[in-house]
């Protein structure tokens, strides 16, 4: 065995922003993904995948927008924030494990995929709440954005020029709540975990209960990762590399870093808050968790980045044969997804 991987992906990887996001594409991302994954497997790595959720999300609460207005007469409960989280995690969930068993099949190979329901402990009190910074949902113009926001108390924010999207609070996670039953899981299957970052629930003198936010999928899978004992992190993201000085004439892509250097180009401002800087925070929170090793680098790029042929490799502390820096090449701007 090669050692144990968690791949993170965001809601973006199945649906891409401004698409309507039908069902078929969908499938069909799903299964190009599963492709990745069970090469993986037939690498000899134990593999757990994470998905993000926001357009998802989306969908899901703007179909509880339309009908609405009959919701009395049918009978209809309202749908808070927190069970649409638990139904596109298990949507998605459902999605990535048939195309990830049909991959596997292909290959000839016995391992299963699972997808477990999974709650992030988030504490109620967190300042978070008072601060909407999570986009979900689709693309937006700005008449919408303004409409939806003086109709319906909506938090928004503009993603890009002409563009905005709906924001919701997102606290840090305090805990996986099913992580030692994933980490048992593990060395029997591929397992789907922490879908959209968890189902956000605290817990009170009266039990557990769901709370009103989307939890950081890349902060949750950092903890997931390092509180299972996975070897390697991976964020997928829009580039293959992390870059710094985007856009100037010292613009450079980092290719091995340590946590030092990596969390002093953070703190300089240069991953921004609504693309890169979640990812650098994740990645560096999971090596000072234990981690081996994290790596940010796109989905086409997955299989060669692990065998250490292209992403940025962040370990706590820099191997002595390393270099930080590859040419620069032209690349696309990093996605908005977080």
């Amino acid at each position: 065995m090669k050692g144990s991987v968690l791949v993170a992906i965001g809601g973006n990887a199945l649906v891409l922003d401004g698409e309507p996001g039908s069902v078929p594409r969908q499938l069909e991302r799903a299964a190009q993904f599963a492709e990745q994954v069970a090469d993986l497997v037939a690498d000899g790595w134990r593999v757990l995948v994470s998905h993000g959720n926001g357009p998802q999300v989306g969908f899901i609460l703007r179909r509880g927008e339309l009908v609405a207005p009959d919701a009395d007469h049918e009978g209809l409960p309202d749908l808070p924030l927190w069970l649409a989280v638990a139904d596109s995690q298990g949507g998605i969930g459902h999605i990535l494990t048939m195309a990830l068993d049909t991959a596997l099949e292909r290959r000839g190979l016995s391992d299963r995929a699972v997808t477990v329901l999974t709650h992030s402990e988030v504490d109620p009190q967190d300042p978070a709440f008072e601060a909407p910074s999570k986009p979900i949902g689709s693309q937006l113009t700005g008449e919408v954005a303004r409409t939806r926001a003086a109709a319906e108390g909506w938090s928004v924010v503009e993603t890009g020029p002409g563009a905005f999207r709906r924001v919701v609070a997102s606290p840090p996670p305090l805990r996986i709540v099913e992580a030692e039953q994933i980490r048992l899981l593990t060395p029997h299957a591929v397992v789907v975990a922490a879908g959209g970052g968890g189902i956000p629930v605290a817990r009170t003198a009266a039990g557990w209960h769901g709370v009103d936010a989307v939890v950081d999928k890349d902060r949750a899978s950092a903890l997931l990762a390092a509180t299972t004992g996975v070897d390697t992190l991976v964020l997928v993201t829009g580039v293959d590399h992390v870059y710094v000085g985007w856009g100037t004439p010292d613009q450079r892509s980092l290719n091995e870093v340590d946590a030092t250097e990596l969390r002093a180009h953070l703190e300089a401002g240069e991953f921004p808050a609504g693309s890169m800087g979640p990812k650098v925070e994740s990645a560096l929170q999971f090596v000072q968790d234990g981690g081996k090793r994290a790596v940010i680098t796109s989905l086409p790029r997955l299989r060669d980045a692990l065998a250490g042929g292209t992403g940025t490799h962040v370990t706590l502390r820099q191997p002595m044969a390393s270099a930080t820096a590859l040419p620069i090449v032209p690349t696309p701007r990093p996605e908005q997804e977080i």
